[in-house]
């Protein structure tokens, strides 16, 4: 009965890192792909940097949709261990989010930029 007991919390634990490296892994790469976004946008490819923003979503839709999983099994009483690494993972996402919305507003600014001409495309 302890293997079974032992086993279950490996496999918890287990569920709990991968969860967390999913929320790293999504995370990090949409902030890299909003970062690109800006990246277009300042050489005057709005329509490159939209593109980026719109891979940017998909990865924090990914990353939320595991997050909302880790939220649900703590809500019904399947409590995880809360470790520095799942700290971090949220963290990691909360840090993408702000960065994907600042980088979706920069983008619109350049946008209106070039359209007034007060910036020329490179």
């Amino acid at each position: 009965m302890a293997d079974e007991t032992k086993q279950t919390s490996e496999q918890k634990e287990q569920e709990a890192l991968m969860a967390a490296m999913g929320l790293i892994a999504n995370g990090g790469n949409a902030k890299s792909l909003a970062f690109e976004a800006i990246r277009k946008a300042k050489t005057g490819d709005i329509k490159g940097a939209r593109e980026k923003l719109e891979e940017s979503d998909k990865s924090l839709l990914e990353a939320h949709n595991s997050q909302t999983k880790m939220l649900t099994k703590e809500a019904q009483g399947d409590h995880m261990k809360v470790t520095l690494l799942v700290v971090h993972s949220q963290d990691h996402l909360m840090n993408a989010i702000t960065f994907r919305d600042l980088a979706g507003e920069m983008v619109d600014l350049y946008e209106k930029l070039y359209k007034s001409g007060t910036l020329k495309q490179e």
